[in-house]
Parts: structure tokens; C-alpha cells; sequence
């Protein structure tokens, strides 16, 4: 099939879906720096020229789809979260909706986790995920407030403890042939990282009073 070379078709949704496509197929299972937007041309059945105009380069490319697809988590994280009052609840479900997100999309987590430079993608803007990582600080500063997680570093860190371990979660469930699902220990993977997270301050008064249990021997 010709290509087209329409400079209007990159809105066009089939030509969309068919450019988004080609860029989850090829970046997810490709080196970075040997793909290119002639491949993605190719693959999309989109003129380089159209692409090119409208993207300006590779990066900004995968970039921009990465950013789509980012913004769908949030959106599901957002949905889940409402009516949850709960603080460790809250924390629960974010961790097991990365997981199965992940799962559900493994080329979008090959893409984030191992195939993009992180140099390269940290230099832009969609870097960041403003909404999500706000929604997520908000939920920790809360927990800091309340004395529940841990006051005594920042919540970005916890943020950060939090989002490595889904990391190194994903590229090992990769590696060991993803023979289960990943989010199939969600609830007892989360249970360690709270351990992590909790105001160690907090189970320690927690422990000195609680009232010790009798024992009787027979």
C-alpha cells in the first residue's frame, strides 16, 4: 500500500492508530538507537515526511505516545481512588494498578522500564507525569502528616522506593519469561513495601502498648 502524504493525516484516527501501533511494536522490542522514523514510516504505512514535519524527531515521537499512554494509568488511578478513605488502601491500590497496567501493556512497560534512554527522556517535558506523580505526593505527604509513613525523609522518596520496586518488579518479570502474572503477589509485594514506607516511630509505640498475651501451658 503507498503511503500517503497528506500533511492533515496525522490527525486522521486510522492513521493514528496505525503510527501508534508501529511505535509500541518497534520501540518495545527494538534497540533505541538503531530504530528511526523511517522504520516507523515503514511499519505505519505514514510518509517520513508527514511524521517528521509533525514530530520533528524520533524522540518527540515516542515521547508523545509515551505521554498518551502515561496519561491513561493516571486516569485509571484516579477512577480507583475515589471513595477510598483509607491511607494504606489507597497506597495499595496505586501499586497493584501499576502492576496490572504493566502487565496488560507490556510494550508500553519494555518501553518506560529498558528500552528508552533516561538521559534523553529526562530532558523532557513529558518526563515528569505532573499529574500522576502530584496525585501519588499528595497521597504520601498525607501519610506523612498522619504520622502514618515515614516523616523523616521527603515524600518524593518514598515516592521513588515505591515506583523502583514496580520497576525492577517488571524488567525481572520480564527476564524470568513472565511465567506468572505480574500482578499475581501484588497484595503480599505490597505488604514489603509498606514495611518500608511506615513511620517506624508509629509501630514502635504501637508494639510498647500493646497488652501482652497470656499464656497457659496444659
Amino acid at each position: 500500500m503507498k503511503a500517503r502524504h497528506s500533511k492533515d493525516e496525522i490527525t486522521h484516527p486510522d492513521v493514528h492508530q496505525r503510527l501508534e501501533k508501529a511505535v509500541l511494536e518497534i520501540f518495545s522490542n527494538s534497540d533505541f538507537h538503531k530504530a528511526s522514523i523511517r522504520d516507523i514510516a515503514n511499519r505505519a504505512e505514514v510518509s517520513f515526511t508527514t511524521i517528521y514535519k509533525h514530530y520533528g524527531s524520533k524522540e518527540r515521537l515516542v515521547f508523545a505516545f509515551v505521554d498518551v499512554w502515561m496519561g491513561k494509568l493516571t486516569d485509571r488511578i484516579v477512577d480507583h481512588l475515589q471513595g477510598l478513605e483509607d491511607l494504606k488502601e489507597k497506597l495499595r491500590k496505586v501499586f497493584w494498578l501499576q502492576l496490572d497496567y504493566y502487565e496488560r501493556h507490556v510494550g508500553l512497560g519494555r518501553i518506560v522500564f529498558m528500552t528508552l534512554p533516561m538521559n534523553t527522556w529526562m530532558a523532557d517535558q513529558t518526563f515528569a507525569q505532573p499529574r500522576m506523580m502530584g496525585l501519588m505526593i499528595d497521597v504520601l505527604r498525607q501519610g506523612q502528616r498522619e504520622g502514618i509513613l515515614n516523616p523523616h525523609v521527603r515524600a518524593g522518596t518514598l515516592l521513588d522506593f515505591l515506583m523502583g520496586f514496580v520497576q525492577r518488579s517488571f524488567f525481572m518479570w520480564i527476564l524470568r519469561g513472565r511465567q506468572e502474572g505480574l500482578a499475581a503477589q501484588a497484595n503480599t509485594m505490597f505488604e514489603m513495601v509498606w514495611r518500608g514506607m511506615a513511620n517506624p516511630e508509629r509501630d514502635h509505640h504501637q508494639q510498647t502498648h500493646e497488652p501482652a498475651q497470656l499464656t497457659t501451658n496444659t
